[in-house]
């Protein structure tokens, strides 16, 4: 065998061993989940006890680090600029499909690309909810939606951002109901639920955790929803498609690596992630946030995945521009 070839090999068993040997002893310091929402909002409540529970189990802390702005597209950038080691993770929602879709529509530079990630598992799936402050006069959508039609452009809703999770759906609705309300982004679903609450907003479609608490307590009216089937949180309240609008919305929440992360090192989190999910306990905290557990491991998580973001980038196409 000739020398270089020879040289190649050791090269090549070197670059093996030396992943080997750093999958061995993954992690060794703490980890930063980057959540690209603020405080409140679906990925950070669903985000804190599993970052918890998998800090336990990987021995190493697991830190949520909130990077907020521009619908997700700030903290999902920076996700994605990081070094591909396993030390740097996301929890996204199903806007981690949107937003490059919306750049292309925008014609603007892309943030991210899709292909810059792994998708790890699904934490949860829950649809939208379409929900009003409790002293409005709103008790059912239809009253919402008759509302609107009388004030066109005067009736507003709030959201996470431009084509974010919160602004797709009421598009959507608006679309398929034919009413014009006024379009109020803010950085995530918290700032957007407190902008509900505190009157500057009519109304906001989130995922459940973000306002279960608050329909229980009688704060807000949760109108309807954008699933199929009755929601596990709130069995009461009527898809939009049961109500004659042909329209649905699932904001799941989901872990990404990223891509070039080394094989044994996905792995590791892979099974991590699985375990911890999976546990009565943390699948209790996560349900007691008004979001249940619906883990779908890689494999499963990737070609779901695929099927929503093809989906997704219709429902941008759909919207057109907005400025």
């Amino acid at each position: 065998m000739a020398l270089h070839t020879l040289i190649k090999h050791a090269a090549a068993a070197a670059l093996c061993l030396g992943a080997t040997v750093a999958a061995a002893e993954y992690p060794d310091h703490p980890i930063t989940m980057i959540v690209p929402f603020p405080p409140g909002g679906v990925a950070d409540v669903v985000s804190r006890p599993l970052a918890q529970a998998l800090g336990e189990k990987l021995g190493e802390p697991v830190v949520v680090e909130n990077r907020a702005g521009a619908g997700g597209a700030l903290g999902i950038g920076q996700a994605a600029r990081a070094k591909p080691d396993g030390y740097t993770i996301l929890m996204s929602l199903s806007s981690i499909s949107i937003l490059p879709e919306a750049d292309k529509v925008l014609a603007r530079k892309p943030a991210y690309r899709l292909d810059q990630f792994v998708p790890i598992a699904r934490i949860t799936a829950d649809p939208t909810v379409l929900v009003v402050r409790a002293d409005k006069p709103w008790n059912r959508a239809q009253d919402l939606v008759d509302a609107a039609k009388k004030q066109p452009g005067k009736l507003s809703y709030g959201s996470s951002g431009i084509y974010g999770t919160m602004h797709v759906p009421m598009a959507m609705l608006q679309g398929a109901a034919g009413i014009d309300m006024l379009h109020v982004p803010f950085t995530g679903a918290g700032p957007a639920v407190q902008a509900l609450l505190g009157g500057q907003v009519d109304a906001v479609a989130t995922g459940p955790s973000s306002v279960a608490q608050l329909v229980q307590s009688g704060r807000v009216k949760a109108l309807a929803h954008w699933g199929d089937t009755p929601l596990e949180s709130m069995p009461r309240v009527p898809t939009l498609k049961s109500l004659g609008y042909d329209v649905s919305f699932v904001q799941w929440s989901g872990v990404f690596a990223l891509a070039g992360t080394p094989p044994a090192v996905l792995d590791r989190l892979r099974q991590a992630v699985k375990e911890v999910a999976n546990d009565e306990k943390v699948k209790a905290l996560i349900a007691g946030t008004g979001s249940p557990v619906q883990y779908l491991d890689a494999a499963a998580f990737d070609a779901y995945w695929r099927r929503d973001s093809a989906s997704l980038a219709l429902a941008v196409q759909k919207i057109g521009k907005v400025e």
